[in-house]
């Protein structure tokens, strides 16, 4: 039986914790070698060869990891730190840096994010196709008028990426500004940019769900393993 074959710059991106443009970039500068030999653009590889990229090995095997990580406020999803705001891998011990985060939340929103090394784990939880709920609770800076609940929960706001619609829940029988969201989208900003299309400002937003996926009783800053299911 032929053994499969991975695709290059796929494998080194998850790997090494950068983009697929930026490996195929380091495969131009011939620095990326498989068996001795220099990687050319579009390579595949099999279990076993033995990859190089500035002359360090880079195993062909890696266990998939999945975690689940209860996001601070303040924090950013990116590896590089932006201002003063540190970034989420800074509470992430060095062997777990490689991982990628599963879609992002914004500066100011915490809660649920998942990091893995599995592609195709990512790309299942976030394309569009797959349709995977997510649920926040969200404070307003004001009451949330019921004719403006409505709107939104049954015909939806009309953003100019297109109609946004989201499923309210009252957290607080005797409040107006406490709400949990549920949504199977995932456009930038689409909450904060749905009510502020009304006039309200979201001053928190905290992501509790992601899929099958729960926070639990993961602490701010802290993480855990999870199984994929």
């Amino acid at each position: 039986m032929e053994e499969s074959s991975t695709r290059l710059n796929k494998y080194l991106a998850l790997h090494l914790g950068v983009s697929r443009r930026e490996v195929d970039e380091l495969i131009r500068d011939g620095v990326v070698l498989i068996n001795g030999s220099q990687a050319e653009l579009g390579a595949r590889f099999t279990e076993g060869d033995q990859i190089t990229v500035n002359g360090k090995p880079v195993e062909t095997h890696t266990d998939l990891i999945y975690l689940a990580l209860n996001k601070p406020v303040n924090y950013v999803c990116s590896r590089k730190q932006q201002g003063d705001s540190p970034t989420i891998y800074s509470l992430l011990p060095e062997h777990y840096q490689s991982l990628k985060s599963v879609g992002r939340l914004d500066r100011n929103s915490s809660g649920l994010i998942l990091l893995t090394n599995d592609g195709d784990f990512a790309f299942r939880m976030t394309h569009p196709k797959f349709t995977k709920v997510k649920i926040y609770e969200v404070q307003l800076d004001h009451d949330l008028e019921p004719l403006h609940q409505q709107m939104i929960s049954d015909h939806g706001i009309q953003l100019e990426d297109g109609r946004s619609q989201l499923s309210l829940e009252r957290l607080s029988d005797d409040s107006r500004t406490g709400w949990r969201v549920t949504m199977s989208e995932g456009r930038n900003r689409q909450i904060r940019r749905t009510f502020a299309a009304l006039g309200y400002e979201v001053v928190k937003l905290h992501r509790t769900n992601f899929g099958p996926y729960s926070l639990g009783d993961i602490q701010p800053g802290d993480y855990k393993l999870v199984d994929m299911r």
